[in-house]
C-alpha cells in the first residue's frame, strides 16, 4: 500500500470520511483498527511481532515510572531495550552479521565453515516503531513522561499508520498526548494536509523518480564506465532522488496525520541549503538525528566530557547512524564519513559546532563565501552517497574511482539536462521555504491560490510523473 499508489488513496479517503464521525474514544480504536490492517497489508506475517512488542512496552512502562514502588524498575527498564534491540538486530541484522562472519573466515582462508542457513525477512517499519518504543521506554523511566494508561492510546501511538512504515518518528511526548486528547476538525489544517499530500507527490514523482532514472543508469552501467562526468551525474541525480523521495514521504505522511487532526514534527528543512555537515543534520531526517541526539550523542557524554570524547561520540553516533539505515558494510561507510566530517568541522570551528541541535540562520557573511560552503557541503553529501547507493563496498569504491578519468560523452548532456529540469524547481521552492519560514508551502497564500496550486500539482503529476515506478527508499529501513 504504496503511499503514492491508487489504493493508498483507496484506504484514506473512507477511513477519514468514517474517522469524523466518531467520538474520541471510538476514533482511537477505530484508528487502530485500521492501521493494524494497514501494517497487515503490507505483510500480515509480522503483524503479530508488532502488537506483540508493543503490548510487553506498554505493561513494563506501568512497572519502571519514578513514581512506581516497584523495586526492580531499573532491571524492567533493561529488559525492555535489551528485548527492543534485540529483535531489532535479529530481525534486521542476522543475515549482516552470518555473512560478515563468514567473508571474515574467508579471509583467514577458512572455509566450508558450516552456517545456518536461514534468511530472516526484515519486518516492514521495524527500525521506525522500534526507535519510537525505546524513546517511550526511555521516557517514561527518566520520569519524562506518565506511563499511557489505555492500551489503544499507546498502542495507536505506536501503530498510527501515516508514520508506521517509514516514520517521521514521532517523539512521545509530541504525539502521545495528541492521541489522548480530544481532537476536533479544522478545516484550515484539513486543507494544509492535502496541500501536503500534493507536495508530497511532486517530490516523490515528479522529482525523485525521474531522478532515478539518471542515477540508475549512472550506478548500473547504462551512461558507461565510471568517470568524473558519470560520477557527478550519478550522485547529484540519486541526492536529488533520495530527497525528493523521503521528503516526499514524509509530507504525505505528515499530511495524512494532518487530515485526521494529528500534527507531524517537519523533518525535512532545506537541507541542501546547509553550510557544514552539522548544519545539514540540522535539516535532513530532523526525526532521526533529533532522536540519536537525545537517545545515543548525549547519553554517550556529548561535548561536555572534553575534545577527544566528544569526537568519539559523535563518531560512534554516526557509525549507527550509517548502520541503522541497512545492513550492509556500506551504510557503516557512509556514516563513517559523515562522522568524520563532523569531527574535523568541529576542530576547525569548535564554536558553531552540535551534533543535530535546533536548525539556526546560517552565517551570513558574504554571499560568495555562504554559496562557497554550500557547495562544499553539498559534494561531501553527493560523494558519501556512492556508498549508500552502491551495493557493496568494492562497487563504491571502483565507481568512485572514475573521478579520475574525464571522458566525455554527448549522452550525458540529456543526463545533466533531465537532473536540472527535475531538481531546479524543488531547488527554487527550498529558497522559497528557507526565506519565508513557512511550515506548510503557501500557508498564508488566499484560499484560491491555494486551490489553483493543488489543481496545478495534479496537472504536473499527470503530465511529469516518472515513466517508471520506484518503491520509496526508505521503505527497506
Amino acid at each position: 500500500m504504496l503511499f503514492d499508489s491508487p489504493i493508498y488513496f483507496a484506504f484514506l479517503i473512507p477511513v477519514v470520511l468514517a474517522y469524523w464521525r466518531l467520538n474520541h474514544r471510538a476514533q482511537n480504536i477505530f484508528l487502530l483498527f485500521a492501521s493494524y490492517l494497514f501494517y497487515g497489508w503490507w505483510d500480515w506475517r509480522f503483524l503479530a511481532l508488532m502488537i506483540g512488542s508493543t503490548t510487553v512496552d506498554f505493561l513494563i512502562a506501568q512497572k519502571i515510572a519514578p513514581g512506581c514502588a516497584n523495586a526492580r524498575r531499573k532491571e524492567w527498564f533493561i529488559f525492555s531495550l535489551v528485548l527492543n534491540f534485540a529483535i531489532l538486530g535479529v530481525f534486521k541484522y542476522f543475515n549482516f552479521f552470518i555473512d560478515s562472519f563468514v567473508g571474515i573466515l574467508g579471509a583467514l582462508g577458512i572455509h566450508h565453515i558450516p552456517v545456518p542457513l536461514i534468511r530472516v525477512l526484515l519486518p516492514p517499519g521495524i527500525s521506525f516503531y522500534t526507535f519510537q518504543e525505546v524513546a517511550y521506554i526511555v521516557d517514561v523511566y527518566k520520569g519524562r513522561l506518565e506511563p499511557a494508561k489505555s492500551f489503544v492510546d499507546y498502542g495507536l501511538f505506536i501503530s498510527l499508520f501515516p508514520h508506521l512504515i517509514a516514520g517521521p518518528i514521532q517523539r512521545p511526548s509530541h504525539l502521545l498526548p495528541q492521541v489522548q486528547n480530544d481532537r476536533t476538525f479544522d478545516a484550515d489544517r484539513f486543507f494544509d494536509g492535502m496541500l501536503l499530500i500534493f507536495t508530497g507527490l511532486l517530490r516523490k514523482c515528479v522529482v525523485a523518480d525521474n531522478c532515478a532514472l539518471v542515477a540508475n543508469a549512472a550506478f548500473g552501467g547504462q551512461l558507461g564506465a565510471p568517470n568524473l562526468w558519470v560520477v557527478l551525474l550519478g550522485t547529484y541525480a540519486f541526492a536529488w532522488q533520495v530527497y525528493g523521495d523521503f521528503s516526499g514521504y514524509s509530507d504525505i505522511a505528515r499530511g495524512s496525520a494532518q487530515l485526521l487532526g494529528f500534527h507531524f514534527m517537519v523533518n525535512f528543512r532545506q537541507p541542501f541549503l546547509s553550510q557544514r555537515i552539522q548544519e545539514f543534520w540540522r535539516r535532513w531526517h530532523i526525526s532521526l538525528s533529533t532522536w540519536l541526539r537525545d537517545y545515543l550523542y548525549i547519553p554517550l557524554g556529548g561535548s561536555s566530557l572534553g575534545n577527544w570524547r566528544t569526537r568519539r561520540n559523535l563518531l560512534s553516533t554516526m557509525l549507527l547512524a550509517g548502520l541503522w539505515h541497512g545492513a550492509n558494510w556500506t551504510f557503516v561507510v557512509f556514516g563513517a564519513i559523515h562522522g568524520v566530517v563532523l569531527c574535523v568541522e568541529r576542530l576547525l570551528s569548535p564554536s558553531k559546532a552540535e551534533f543535530a541541535g535546533a536548525a539556526s540562520p546560517s552565517d551570513s557573511n558574504g554571499f560568495v563565501a555562504v554559496w562557497a560552503r554550500r557547495i562544499l557541503t553539498f559534494n561531501v553529501f553527493c560523494l558519501s552517497l556512492a556508498f549508500f547507493r552502491a551495493p557493496s563496498l568494492g562497487s563504491a569504491v571502483h565507481f568512485l574511482g572514475g573521478l579520475f578519468h574525464f571522458a566525455w560523452q554527448s549522452q550525458y548532456l540529456a543526463a545533466l539536462a533531465m537532473v536540472c529540469i527535475f531538481s531546479i524547481p524543488l531547488f527554487l521552492m527550498d529558497l522559497f521555504l528557507e526565506a519565508s519560514n513557512y511550515e506548510y508551502p503557501f500557508a498564508e497564500a488566499p484560499y484560491v491560490v491555494r486551490i489553483g496550486l493543488a489543481l496545478t500539482a495534479l496537472v504536473v503529476l499527470a503530465l511529469f510523473s516518472g515513466t517508471k515506478f520506484s518503491t520509496f527508499i526508505y521503505f527497506q529501513f
